[in-house]
């Protein structure tokens, strides 16, 4: 029983316990968030992707590592959503406590931008492509990743202009001209550094599904 429970990823309690999670940070991410366009934006990938998830399961589990990574990644979207990535405590703490100039949060956001979305991606490749592992499959899943993050970039720009100086809380560049270039890079630094070091541990779970 306990391989069925291996096979079929997290067992029914577990995912139960994953979706609180999420919805338990969601709720308290809605109550007097800084700026509540902002909030919105940011979990609206959250609020989709939730339902999605649950809605697929039956004909695609995920592995027990990806829907662990997607948490986290909700969990950090949120908390950035209610402060507005420059505003963050965490952040701030972090700043003071290694005397930087800018509010890092929205680094961490962006790396975890690319780590995420590559195992997501390798999962699918994996599982829905004849590719097999190798250098192809790393370099098409940090392609991917890349690709996904230039994407979130043209978003950020469609809604500056569309919003002008209310769309700054959402941009958080905290004036940084290179802010963009940045975010691009965090996002395949993670992209690399999740094959790197996930990629047997992700085969392992592959394998069981």
């Amino acid at each position: 029983m306990a391989g069925t429970g291996e096979i079929m990823g997290p067992g029914r309690g577990e995912r139960a316990l994953l979706v609180a999670i999420v919805l338990a940070a969601l709720v308290w991410s809605g109550i007097a968030p800084n700026d509540r366009l902002t909030w919105l934006l940011e979990i609206c990938w959250v609020a989709v992707g939730l339902p999605l998830v649950w809605l697929c399961w039956q004909r695609f589990p995920l592995t027990r590592l990806l829907c662990w990574l997607l948490v986290l990644h909700a969990v950090v979207l949120v908390y950035g959503g209610k402060y507005t990535y420059a505003e963050t405590p965490l952040g701030d703490w972090f700043r003071q406590a290694f005397e930087l100039q800018r509010n890092h949060y929205d680094r961490l956001g962006h790396f975890l931008q690319g780590f995420v979305p590559a195992i997501l991606a390798r999962e699918l490749l994996l599982r829905h492509t004849p590719l097999q592992r190798g250098g192809w499959l790393f370099y098409l899943v940090v392609a991917a990743c890349l690709s996904f993050s230039a994407f979130f970039e043209m978003l950020e720009w469609w809604t500056a202009l569309i919003g002008g100086g209310a769309a700054d809380a959402y941009l958080a560049t905290q004036g940084d001209v290179w802010d963009t270039q940045w975010d691009m890079f965090w996002a395949m630094t993670g992209a690399i550094l999740a094959q790197l070091l996930l990629s047997r541990l992700h085969d392992r779970q592959l394998g069981l599904l």
